[in-house]
């Protein structure tokens, strides 16, 4: 039976293999089963002799079965056959594992003594006695057959799969063996020109060759086809999306002469930077399109991406249309319309009526808020989930802005323009993106970057505090943070946890690492006790703050904080994002080595955002050399978080930037690379957009059009822009 890439894995290989492989990996299609390519191939090696077996590396042997025994499992069901087999110089077992007895004593059968056959797999020790379990094996008559054929397994390379427990990768191995025996013509996503051009394989051989390769040689063109097919498939269908978007017709929102926008303007005791220019006048000729505006705008921390959101709001009100501002925590939301209104001031507050409408506000003060959002009373909204609610409505939503793109998915942003009539989008994040991920991430925005700071920013020191070699440094690091409180300034201390164990620390030293020796070592708990009988600490003003507290709780703590009443902040990262105190000076980040290049970059951006110099301690344990030394290093070598995001990558090498934490299962990259491809995407992108202009519905290019809405569900379009 021939069958294609659509073909229900039930269909193609029977009810049982495609519950596992559902269970295992949520594989529906052969097309599925088919894209679970091996993570690595392991070399069959030379043939080897019994005696010189390398533990844990894979070999091929050629032996003779010199006796075997078969019985019960004790603790779990089923039963266990162990073969002896000998090469004339030194002996090993074989371990197979069966459902039953029955299968056992079948195989038993078929490994007579006496018989000789080529034997592969991967050398273990179990009680100091050399074994290969599980091993694939071919039994033959002729020695001189035997030995043939293991000399050509020798350069086969074997393919290792993303397994589970109850799905091993030789298991898997025989399922895709088999699909690709069945599987018929495959649809060619490039037209026969363009792959030609290209130098791509066939997408029936590419597929052949990732899976059953016959040589190393075979690899790479079926990699960079694959490769290509899919990052061409991810382009076309955010160019798609993009296009969708520009199909809609938008109000437009010009701004007026002497109107909201001009009168703040003129209001700002500072220039705006250069940058703040530049993307203002981007959105502000958005703003008045033809179709809605769709903007992603990145920005360090504190470069002024909320004062440009502000002036876009205000453009918006001037012709009476709404903007919500929706921001991942309370906290944070809190901060914007408190900064909000305070940018505003006293004369253009009260015109546009900034409101906060979160989940966690008394129930008359939510209803309040609704029925100003309502009426259109309020210009300028800023809320938390609270605004996707069914029982929040707009009067006329013009601009829906998303504070950090990555809290957010497309989908939640679609929920709040499906409130308006085609609002305009602007999309801000602090995590600055490289060319090449956004392109894969957020390839159906228009992007837009701040890189200049405003003036009077006194800047951030930035060191290590490596306690594997100074561990000595620790107490330095404390008497350091008493020293700028004594200076009037302020301190946050951050941890990787809440709570990680009962025990407490002496003062200056280490608590005990947590039981399985791989947790955080400090949490907010531990560190406050044990800087509870400081002696230069223990006596000021300290507090917690974590994501377990209520929310006015969590609000409070933070605005007694900005209003200097809080000398040392305990967190945990819920002070990662919006939080604007000018006067606190130092960052002290514990376990840094337990944090991302980009979570290590934006703590660090929470102090020298006024006059007021800024120091960030990165303490670790981390040992030199080590890849979580290595990063920490990176975030205190340089400010500049575009170049930390490139290192970020390049550390993170192979890792998955739309991991499926992220992104869904079908929604992870599969083979593509964004560091290593860039140049590959890039080139996707171009043809993507040839393609498009001069086939817009793909009409010409069938095999793509159908690859798109395999691996593209609306699903996954929406999870494609969550990184």
């Amino acid at each position: 039976m021939s069958f294609s890439l659509d073909t229900p894995l039930a269909e193609a290989l029977g009810a049982g293999p495609a519950k596992t492989l559902d269970r295992a990996f949520h594989m529906q299609s052969v097309g599925d089963l088919l894209a679970h390519y091996p993570r690595r191939y392991a070399d069959p090696g030379e043939l080897t002799p019994i005696r010189e077996l390398p533990q844990g590396e894979m070999v091929t042997i050629v032996a003779e079965v010199l006796s075997s025994t078969v019985r019960r499992m004790r603790n779990r069901a089923g039963a266990m056959l162990e073969v002896t087999i000998g090469d004339g110089v030194g002996r090993m077992s074989l371990t197979f594992f069966a459902k039953n007895l029955g299968q056992a004593e079948w195989r038993q059968k078929e490994l007579a003594n006496g018989r000789r056959g080529v034997f592969s797999g991967k050398v273990s020790l179990f009680h100091n006695a050399t074994q290969l379990t599980h091993p694939e094996y071919e039994l033959f008559d002729d020695e001189a057959d035997a030995r043939r054929s293991a000399d050509a397994r020798a350069n086969v390379p074997i393919p290792i799969y993303p397994a589970t427990s109850t799905l091993q990768t030789w298991q898997i191995a025989k399922l895709i063996g088999r699909a690709l025996d069945g599987l018929g013509d495959v649809p060619e996503p490039l037209s026969e020109t363009v792959r030609e051009a290209e130098e791509l394989l066939r997408a029936r051989v590419a597929l052949e060759q990732i899976h059953r390769p016959r040589a190393r040689n075979d690899l790479d063109p079926a990699v960079r086809t694959l490769r290509m097919h899919e990052a061409l498939v991810l382009q076309t269908a955010l160019l798609q999306q993009r296009d969708a978007v520009r199909a809609l017709a938008a109000t437009a929102r010009p701004a007026a002469s002497g109107g909201l926008l001009e009168r703040f303007d003129a209001s700002l005791p500072y220039e705006l930077t250069p940058d703040q220019q530049i993307v203002g006048d981007q959105i502000a000729t958005d703003l008045v399109g033809t179709w809605p505006m769709n903007r992603l705008v990145q920005g360090e921390v504190g470069s002024g991406k909320t004062l440009v959101a502000l002036r876009a709001m205000l453009q918006v009100a001037e012709s009476g249309g709404q903007a919500a501002l929706i921001a991942p925590t309370e906290v944070l939301a809190g901060q914007h319309l408190r900064s909000i209104t305070k940018m505003l001031g006293p004369e253009l507050a009260p015109l546009v009526m900034p409101t906060l409408l979160t989940g966690q506000m008394p129930a008359a003060d939510r209803r309040k808020a609704a029925l100003r959002v309502a009426s259109g009373q309020a210009l300028i909204v800023v809320g938390t989930h609270a605004l996707l609610g069914d029982k929040t409505t707009f009067a006329d939503l013009g601009l829906v802005v998303v504070d950090e793109q990555h809290r957010f998915g497309v989908e939640q942003r679609e929920a709040l323009r499906a409130k308006g009539s085609s609002p305009h989008a602007l999309v801000l994040t602090a995590t600055p993106i490289p060319r090449t991920v956004a392109m894969t991430v957020f390839g159906d925005l228009d992007t837009s970057v701040i890189r200049t700071m405003p003036a009077g920013r006194a800047g951030i020191e930035s060191h290590v505090a490596p306690l594997a070699e100074h561990p000595g440094w620790f107490a330095r690091v404390w008497e350091r943070a008493a020293e700028e409180i004594a200076q009037g300034r302020q301190v946050f201390a951050v941890c990787a946890a809440i709570d990680t164990t009962k025990k407490t620390a002496e003062p200056g030293s280490l608590p005990p690492s947590d039981d399985t020796g791989t947790g955080p070592r400090w949490g907010v708990v531990q560190l406050e006790e044990a800087l509870a009988t400081h002696p230069r600490l223990g006596t000021l003003r300290r507090a917690l703050l974590h994501g377990k507290m209520p929310a006015d709780e969590k609000d409070a703590t933070m605005q007694a904080f900005a209003r200097g009443e809080i000398d040392l902040l305990i967190a945990t990262t819920v002070i990662e994002v919006g939080v604007d105190v000018p006067n606190a000076s130092t960052m002290i980040v514990l376990d840094a080595d337990r944090f991302g290049v980009s979570q290590l970059h934006q703590l660090r951006g929470r102090v020298g955002r006024g006059g007021v110099p800024g120091l960030c301690l990165l303490v670790t344990e981390a040992e030199e050399g080590t890849l979580a030394r290595d990063r920490t290093e990176a975030v205190a070598a340089t400010l500049d978080g575009f170049a930390l995001a490139e290192v970020d990558l390049e550390l993170r090498g192979e890792g998955d930037v739309l991991g499926s934490s992220q992104a869904g299962v079908r929604s992870s990259l599969r083979l593509l690379r964004v560091v290593k491809d860039a140049g590959l995407i890039a080139r996707a992108r171009e043809l993507a957009e040839r393609l498009l202009a001069e086939d817009p519905a793909l009409a010409q290019h069938p095999g793509l059009r159908e690859a798109i809405a395999r691996r593209v569900t609306d699903e996954d379009r929406a999870a494609l822009a969550k990184n």
